[in-house]
């Protein structure tokens, strides 16, 4: 029974993801999401009390999205949580709706800024770790940094969204990494920097089964 709660479970979380992610948090009915999962109304409301619970269960996805390599450079670990997400979005639409729920929140009753505070928090932790090790330069502040790149990659998302839905988000994250790896990092470390994401990051999306169409351009290093 557990297990059969947590298919069901699953199930309207992916037909919820799909509405959101077509229609908007506004827009979406829990009629159309009932019809794309083909479950009852109860089923539904067993797991998920409203509208904006649903959601926050969709946003909530995000978290199951990370990737962490470990190339033995931690800068490259932050690139590679980017490009994870970036290469992702391409073919989850899951996370795809997370994030579009996640800028959409003010019209399911108020911003949560938790999300944002989470990968704040993933970035900050590496990078502390990069500065440990000796790969950021020293007026390099990994919190301020953190804050920097979760910006950088809100705006370059919703940019890629408008203009061309998400198809070049891989290549405007590699374009920011490239301007800003030499402000951050040391001289010696740059050359051992990949902005488009590390081979690493390729095998553990292809390995798990999240990176359907392997994006282009993981191969070509920092100065490639």
């Amino acid at each position: 029974m557990q297990e059969r709660a947590l298919r069901t479970r699953r199930r309207v979380l992916r037909a919820a993801a799909t509405v959101f992610d077509r229609e908007g948090f506004s827009s979406a009915s829990i009629a159309d999401i009932l019809k794309a999962a083909r479950v009852t109304k109860g089923a539904l409301y067993f797991h998920f009390e409203s509208k904006e619970a649903l959601a926050r269960g969709v946003m909530e996805e995000q978290k199951r999205s990370l990737v962490l390599t470990n190339t033995g450079l931690h800068t490259q670990t932050v690139i590679d949580v980017t490009q994870g997400v970036a290469r992702q979005l391409g073919t989850d639409p899951v996370l795809r709706a997370s994030f579009r729920l996640t800028a959409e929140q003010r019209a399911m009753g108020g911003a949560d800024p938790s999300l944002y505070l989470w990968w704040h928090e993933v970035c900050r932790t590496h990078l502390v770790q990069a500065a440990q090790a000796g790969e950021l330069t020293p007026d390099t502040e990994p919190g301020d940094c953190a804050h920097l790149v979760v910006g950088c990659f809100t705006g370059i998302h919703l940019l890629s969204q408008v203009l061309c839905e998400g198809a070049d988000l891989v290549s405007r994250l590699a374009i920011l990494w490239r301007a800003l790896l030499p402000a951050i990092a040391r001289e010696q470390v740059l050359p051992r920097l990949n902005p488009h994401g590390s081979g690493d990051l390729l095998a553990a999306l292809q390995g798990s089964g999240r990176d359907e169409e392997a994006a282009a351009g993981v191969s070509r290093g920092f100065r490639g």
